[in-house]
C-alpha cells in the first residue's frame, strides 16, 4: 500500500506512526506539496507559477525527491488526461480560473488557489488507481519545457477550455428534453438504486451550494463588522483625547478594545474563508465532477444499447441474405463479427464504469464525512473562541464604564 501525506486535513491522508520521510521507513510512500506561488510575466501574459515538490521511494520515479515548476494550465492538463483515461473514477476537481484582473493576482486568491491545487494533486496521489497514472508521473517529474510540449500536443477533449468541461453533462441533460418531446427514443438505465444515487447527487449539489453561499455571507459579515469596529475604535479614541478625566480614559480604552476586536474579527473572517467556505466550495466542485462521470456512464450505456440494437438489425439482414443466397452474405458476416466485437467491448467498458462508480461513491461518502466534519468543527471552534474573546474584552471594560456612569 502506498502512503500519501498532505498538509491539508481535507486531502484524504491519514496520520502515520512514523514519518515516511524517515530513512528508516520501508513502506512505499508518495508525498506531494504545492508551494511558493510566484507571479511570472506582465500584462495579459502574466500568470502564477507554483513549486511542486515530490518525495517518494517508489521505483517508477526518478529519485527520492523532485522539484518542478508548474502553472495552472499544467494542472488542467493533468485533470483532463485523467478524466479521459479513467472513466468511472471521480476525478478530483480544480479551483476555478479567475478572469477578473484585480482578483487574479491578489494575495488571498493566490493562497486559496495554492491550497486547492495542493488538495487536488494529493487526492490524485492518494487514489489507488489515479496514483499509478503515467500522466501523474509526467506532471510530477518532467521539466517545464517538456510539460509545455505535452500540453501543446493535446487533441480532442484536451483542447476544450475548463469552462467547457461540464458541457458533456449538459449534452446528456438535453437528451432528456428530447425524450420528453418525443424527438428521441429514451435510452436510460432502469436501475432504482442508480436513480436514487443520481437524485442524491443533484440534491447534494443544491444543499452544498446553498451552505457555501451563506458561508460566504458569514465571511463578509465578519469582515464588515471588523472594519466597522476599527473605525469606531479610532473615533472613540479621538473622543477620549478630548476628555482629560476618567471618562476620557474609559473612552480611550474602549477605542483600543474595539481596534483589538477588529483584528480578531478580521482573522476569524480569514479563518472562515480558508477552513469553512473553501472546503464547502471544493465539495460543490467535487459533486460537479461526479455529475461529469454520471454523464460518461450515460454515454457508455447509450453506446452499449445502440450497438446491441445494430447487431439485432444486422442479424435480420443476414437472415434475409441467406434466404436469397446473396453474394453479399460473406461481407455481411464479416461486418456482423466486427459489430459483435465492438458490442462486447462497449459492454465491458460500461460494466467497468459501473463497478468503478460503485467503489467511488463509497470512497466519496467516507471522505466527505471526514472533510466536512473537519470544516464544521473548525467553524464551531472559531466562532466559540471569537465569542469568548469578544465577551472577555467587553466585560473587562464594564467596571470602568460603570464608575463613569455613577
Amino acid at each position: 500500500m502506498i502512503t500519501t501525506v498532505n498538509a491539508q486535513q481535507r486531502s484524504g491522508s491519514s496520520p502515520m506512526a512514523q514519518s515516511p520521510r524517515s530513512p528508516s521507513s520501508q513502506a512505499p510512500y508518495l508525498t506531494v506539496s504545492v508551494s511558493d506561488p510566484a507571479k511570472m510575466g506582465n500584462g495579459v501574459q502574466a500568470y502564477i507559477s507554483y513549486k511542486v515538490i515530490t518525495k517518494t521511494n517508489l521505483p517508477e520515479y526518478d529519485g527520492p525527491e523532485k522539484i518542478v515548476i508548474r502553472r495552472y494550465s499544467d494542472f488542467v492538463w493533468l485533470r483532463d488526461r485523467l478524466f479521459e483515461k479513467y472513466k468511472g473514477v471521480f476525478i478530483p476537481p480544480l479551483p476555478e480560473k479567475s478572469t477578473v484582473e484585480k482578483f487574479r493576482f491578489s494575495a488571498e486568491f493566490i493562497e486559496m488557489r495554492r491550497q486547492a491545487l495542493d488538495v487536488f494533486v494529493n487526492r490524485i496521489a492518494s487514489h489507488h488507481e489515479l496514483r499509478q497514472s503515467d500522466d501523474l508521473r509526467t506532471f510530477l517529474q518532467v521539466d517545464e519545457q517538456t510539460m509545455e510540449r505535452a500540453r501543446s500536443m493535446e487533441i480532442g477533449i484536451f483542447k476544450k477550455k475548463p469552462a467547457d468541461f461540464m458541457q458533456i453533462f449538459k449534452d446528456v441533460q438535453s437528451k432528456v428534453s428530447d425524450v420528453v418531446l418525443g424527438k428521441e427514443k429514451p435510452v436510460d438505465e432502469s436501475n432504482p438504486e442508480y436513480e436514487k444515487l443520481k437524485n442524491y447527487i443533484f440534491q447534494l449539489e443544491d444543499h452544498l451550494a446553498e451552505a457555501q453561499k451563506h458561508a460566504y455571507r458569514l465571511v463578509k459579515r465578519h469582515r464588515e463588522l471588523g472594519q466597522s469596529l476599527s473605525e469606531f475604535g479610532k473615533a472613540v479614541k479621538l473622543l477620549g483625547d478630548c476628555e482629560g478625566n476618567a471618562l476620557g480614559k474609559a473612552f480611550s480604552e474602549l477605542g483600543a478594545k474595539s481596534e483589538i476586536l477588529s483584528i480578531k474579527l478580521q482573522r476569524e473572517a480569514q479563518h472562515l474563508l480558508m477552513n469553512f467556505e473553501e472546503p464547502l466550495k471544493d465539495y460543490v466542485r467535487a459533486v460537479q465532477s461526479i455529475k461529469a462521470t454520471i454523464a460518461e456512464r450515460a454515454n457508455a450505456f447509450r453506446h452499449h444499447c445502440e450497438l446491441a440494437e445494430t447487431i439485432k438489425f444486422k442479424e435480420i439482414d443476414m437472415n434475409k441474405l441467406r434466404l436469397t443466397r446473396s453474394d453479399k452474405l460473406a461481407e455481411a458476416e464479416r461486418e456482423y463479427e466486427e459489430l459483435k466485437a465492438d458490442g462486447a467491448e462497449a459492454t465491458r467498458k460500461f460494466e467497468r464504469i459501473v463497478k468503478l462508480m460503485n467503489e467511488e461513491i463509497v470512497r466519496f461518502q467516507e471522505q466527505k464525512t471526514v472533510d466536512l466534519g473537519v470544516a464544521f468543527h473548525e467553524f464551531a471552534k472559531g466562532q466559540a473562541e471569537l465569542a469568548k474573546g469578544i465577551s472577555e474584552a467587553w466585560r473587562s471594560l464594564l467596571p470602568k464604564l460603570e464608575n463613569c456612569s455613577s
